[in-house]
């Protein structure tokens, strides 16, 4: 379990084998109930090879002094597109 925000990641290894490998993260919000966006690919477990990129959003609860993760929701490269667009057509950006 992660006891800081900085310590928290989405990068997954079994038996020395990753297979989620963490590309990137970005902090959304601090404090109790932290949310933070990452970027990753899966290795899959029948070729070996990593999947393209994905987006996960993920929020975590700080309890007895360590961050749990509570919800999780994954964004594919053929969800992405959609979900910029209605972002950009709510917030007018």
């Amino acid at each position: 379990m992660a006891e800081t925000i900085d310590e928290i990641t989405i990068a997954y290894e079994e038996d020395g084998e990753v297979l989620i490998e963490e590309l990137e993260k970005i902090v959304l919000s601090r404090g109790a109930w932290t949310t933070i966006l990452f970027r990753f690919r899966e290795k899959d477990r029948k070729t070996g090879q990593f999947g393209p990129p994905k987006a996960g959003l993920r929020r975590y609860q700080k309890y007895n002094g360590a961050f749990r993760k509570k919800d999780a929701i994954n964004i594919s490269d053929k969800m992405a597109p959609a979900l910029v667009e209605q972002l950009r057509a709510w917030f007018e950006l």
